[in-house]
């Protein structure tokens, strides 16, 4: 008998797509929701329990939304793969693509370390509903002073927002983002990937800790959530790789087809995701993030342990 319905497998999937790419941390709310749901949900989507398929559906439904995240920027990751190969050829690094494809790299290697290390010693020990709804509460309180502290610099950093080079009039947004992107240093480009880490914690939002990684080294709102979304496409996609081997032998007997249904789902919900916040971004705040965040942890801590 199937341990994950169509109805829970969709669900789970526009879950995912979603509270993946915003900062709320998807892990938190797929364990948080099924323990305050109930029932079947509870019983079926345990992350915790033995033997459960549950991480395997979940990480196997990351490699949808990172197939949206490449939809997306498709553009942009034929110029950042342009830059790499261009500098592997010519043993050089000058150009915005280049620039930017070494910093992907560079970024992406404290995480990717640590990932294998350590994150499954964090699921199985903190993969419960307690510790998540403590992690999203705290998820919150790190976006509300990233913008507290954001605030008291941004007389410098508006002094230059309208500051542009030569010929950037006839540049698409995108490409001025890069342009900006790319003067960072290795140093900060290392520290902002390595604060993926703290999503390996049921809770932390993987987009939201870059985002505000970001932001503290000195990138604008807009910047730093295309950074983090470029970061997040190798880092999930290679983790939900690594899962999917085991949906294809037993562990994925009698819900491949639910696991599918849930993968079209979180694709599309993460596609839209994607579009809204890079708009978003370009105006807004992780405020309205930061709120919901510490409301629905702290409500969902006080509901969980008097129940």
């Amino acid at each position: 008998m199937s341990v994950l319905t169509y109805p829970e497998a969709i669900g789970v999937g526009l879950l995912q797509g979603v509270t993946e790419l915003f900062p709320v941390s998807s892990l938190g709310h797929s364990i948080l929701l099924p323990a305050l749901l109930g029932g079947h949900w509870k019983e079926d989507l345990d992350v915790s329990a033995a033997d459960s398929p549950y991480l395997s559906v979940l990480v196997g439904l990351h490699l949808a939304t990172a197939l949206a995240l490449i939809v997306f920027f498709r553009r942009d990751w034929v110029r950042v793969i342009s830059g790499l190969i261009s500098s592997a050829r010519h043993h050089r690094i000058e150009t915005v693509d280049e620039k930017l494809a070494w910093l992907l790299i560079v970024a992406t290697i404290p995480v990717g370390i640590a990932g294998l290390a350590l994150d499954k010693v964090f699921r199985e020990n903190l993969g419960k509903p307690i510790p998540a709804a403590i992690f999203l509460t705290l998820n919150g309180l790190v976006l509300f002073v990233t913008e507290r502290l954001r605030r008291g610099g941004t007389g410098r950093r508006r002094a230059t927002d309208n500051v542009r080079m030569v010929g950037d009039e006839h540049l698409h947004p995108d490409e001025l983002s890069d342009r900006r992107i790319a003067k960072l240093g290795w140093g900060r480009a290392l520290i902002i990937g390595g604060a993926q880490v703290l999503a390996l914690l049921p809770g932390i939002s993987r987009s939201g800790v870059t985002i505000s990684a970001g932001i503290f080294k000195g990138l604008r709102h807009e910047d730093s959530a295309r950074f983090a979304f470029l970061l997040a496409t190798p880092v999930i996609g290679a983790a939900a790789l690594l899962k999917v081997p085991s949906l294809l032998g037993h562990q994925g007997d009698g819900i491949r087809g639910q696991v599918l249904a849930g993968a079209i789902a979180a694709f599309v919900a993460g596609y839209i995701a994607v579009r809204f916040l890079t708009r978003y971004f370009e105006t807004r705040t992780l405020t309205p993030f930061a709120v919901y965040c510490t409301l629905t942890g702290a409500g969902s801590l006080v509901y969980l342990t008097v129940t």
